[in-house]
C-alpha cells in the first residue's frame, strides 16, 4: 500500500523507500506488463500490480513452472491486512 506523503509516495514495504507519483505509476505499469506477458489476464495482473504485498517474480515463476495464474495469486496473496484495515 502506498500513502501520500507530500509530493512523494511512500511505499508499503520494510525498506520505506519513498518515490514519486510519476514512478509509483510507472512501476504498477511495468509490474501489470510483465503479468499479462506471464498469462495473467487484464483484471488479475492490474489488482496483483497495484498491490505492493505481492511479489511478482515469484508469481511468474510460478506459472513458468506450471501453476495457473489465479491459484499462483492465492498461493502467494499476503496474509496481512492493508495498513488502513488493520484493527
Amino acid at each position: 500500500m502506498t500513502r501520500r506523503r507530500g509530493k512523494k509516495w511512500r511505499r508499503g514495504d520494510a525498506k520505506g523507500v519513498e518515490m514519486s507519483l510519476q514512478e509509483a505509476i510507472g512501476l504498477a505499469h511495468w509490474r501489470a506488463e510483465h503479468l499479462r506477458a506471464a498469462g495473467f489476464d487484464n483484471k488479475l495482473a492490474r489488482r496483483v500490480a497495484l498491490d505492493r504485498r505481492y511479489d511478482v517474480h515469484a508469481l511468474i515463476e510460478l506459472v513458468e513452472r506450471g501453476c495457473a495464474p489465479p491459484l499462483a495469486a492465492r498461493i502467494l496473496s499476503p496474509l496481512d491486512p492493508e495498513e488502513d484495515e488493520a484493527c
